[in-house]
């Protein structure tokens, strides 16, 4: 919707991407482009990897059988579609935000706060829930390796009979400090975790060949294709992460080539690793076996192949895994906030970069403080269900936008392009739709109670504060030719 200098952009408003650019090099605003093709690849790899694969491969396995290994591979595919989309538009708008960013160029302002407040809340819960399962995979390796837990009093919330949750709290402080110092010294870190949990992987997919039998694989689909979907469904939420990548464009070196190289890199990895794991872990013990246990990988190397101390290594690759997890979902929730803010949709002062180590340090800390204060009291069991509708949503927003952006600047440069637009984006949009489908009735009453109330926070203060409206924004005057700078 173009709208001219005379008038007051309406709601539906679209950022021209050009000002979307130059927002980037503003003084005090700008992030720091540290961050090279390995580390975004890391940072998907550790955002997708944590404890979906230690433990939902056991509830795989109990609804599809030994055909959990196709699921993997059906549910990589659903993101693959989703993970296309999201690497065009990180490499043509590689401006911080994700989605809510590619939202604002393509749908219009309001439909960008509405992405945006809904990924502010997924982002966050799921940091939060993240972080008191890291708690519980600390006490599981403790008690694996040493015989001692820590008390329920400091390391369960007061939903599940405890005071508060203290290695919640310090997981999240902890990563808020990282995140603040640096982006360049919390890859490294990150990219020191993911080498540890892929190392785990790979010394149980050894062993796991190492002690192989093809006994479990009959029947291979026990309930048939029924079953394989089934598990894919649940499966998918163990690959989700892929998107927080995209979050981290402003700050590559290269975005053009390292985004969608490390956007679909680490997905291909980790299925790689996935569907390895899911076979060793059939070939040395059966689907009941894996259902049965909290801790299927585990299980499956102490009964397959007589390896007990093997929970050990794996609760260590749990709570490593689950680390990475932590640092790179807040990254990515800090780098959304910090786009909205400097579009004026939240306080602007909050969008103010530390000179000193490059970050928005002070948003961070808000952001980890009231994340601690989360994780720590209160429940979760339930509001944790919004991180999936709001994924989902995300990569609807995201397929439609490819769609939209080819048909309205077509001649807008593309470093990287979807094949076979518009068919591949509707593939991910029907994937998505049909998943967000099969979510409870009271997890869409909890997202439109959460979006009514962003809504009210946006006609009150984002409306009137945008950068659109104080003047200093612009509307969708025309993409600069091909081979022109932008």
């Amino acid at each position: 919707m173009a709208t001219s200098s005379s008038q007051r952009p309406g709601v539906f408003a679209i950022r021209d991407v050009r000002s979307l650019i130059t927002e980037t090099a503003e003084e005090g605003h700008g992030l720091k482009k540290a961050v090279g093709p390995l580390q975004l690849t890391a940072m998907g790899v550790g955002a997708i990897i944590g404890t979906g694969i230690f433990v939902v491969i056991g509830e795989g396995a109990g609804v599809a059988g030994p055909a959990v290994i196709l699921s993997f591979v059906m549910a990589a595919v659903a993101c693959a579609f989703s993970a296309l989309s999201y690497a065009e538009l990180a490499s043509s708008i590689p401006v911080s935000g994700s989605a809510y960013t590619y939202t604002y160029a393509t749908l219009g302002e309001i439909v960008a706060w509405i992405i945006g407040w809904d990924l502010i809340l997924e982002y966050g819960v799921s940091v939060a829930a993240i972080a008191v399962g890291w708690g519980g995979n600390l006490n599981a390796f403790l008690d694996a390796a040493f015989g001692y837990t820590l008390p329920d009093a400091i390391a369960k919330s007061p939903e599940d009979g405890g005071v508060f949750n203290l290695p919640a709290v310090f997981i999240v402080l902890a990563i808020t400090l990282l995140l603040c110092r640096g982006v360049t010294e919390s890859a490294r870190v990150n990219l020191v975790m993911v080498a540890v949990k892929l190392s785990v992987l790979l010394f149980f997919i050894v062993v796991a060949f190492i002690n192989f039998g093809t006994g479990n694989f009959q029947p291979f689909a026990p309930d048939g294709i029924d079953g394989v979907t089934a598990a894919a469904a649940i499966i998918f939420f163990a690959y989700i992460g892929f998107d927080a990548v995209s979050t981290g464009s402003e700050e590559a070196r290269n975005p053009a080539k390292d985004l969608p190289l490390a956007i679909i890199g680490s997905l291909l990895i980790c299925t790689l690793f996935y569907v390895l794991t899911a076979v060793g872990a059939i070939g040395v013990a059966n689907p009941q076996q894996l259902e049965s246990s909290d801790a299927p990988l585990a299980a499956a190397l102490d009964q397959g192949a007589g390896i007990g101390w093997a929970a050990a290594v794996l609760a260590l690759g749990a709570v490593v895994a689950i680390t990475s997890v932590v640092l790179v979902i807040m990254y990515g929730q800090t780098r959304i906030f910090f786009a909205m803010c400097r579009d004026g949709l939240l306080p602007r002062r909050l969008a103010s970069v530390n000179q000193r180590y490059g970050t928005p340090a002070r948003l961070t800390i808000i952001l980890g403080v009231l994340i601690a204060i989360l994780a720590a009291l209160v429940p979760l069991s339930e509001i944790v269900k919004l991180v999936n509708i709001g994924t989902l949503f995300a990569f609807v927003l995201v397929n439609i936008g490819v769609v939209i952006l080819r048909r309205t600047r077509p001649e807008m440069p593309r470093p990287y392009r979807v094949p076979w637009s518009p068919v591949l984006p509707i593939i991910g949009v029907a994937f998505a739709v049909y998943l967000m489908s099969d979510l409870p009735v009271d997890t869409w009453i909890r997202f439109v109670v959460w979006l009514i109330i962003g809504m009210a926070i946006y006609f009150l203060y984002g409306y009137r504060n945008s950068r659109l409206r104080r003047g200093d924004g612009s509307g969708t005057p025309s993409w600069v030719k091909d081979g022109e700078q932008p």
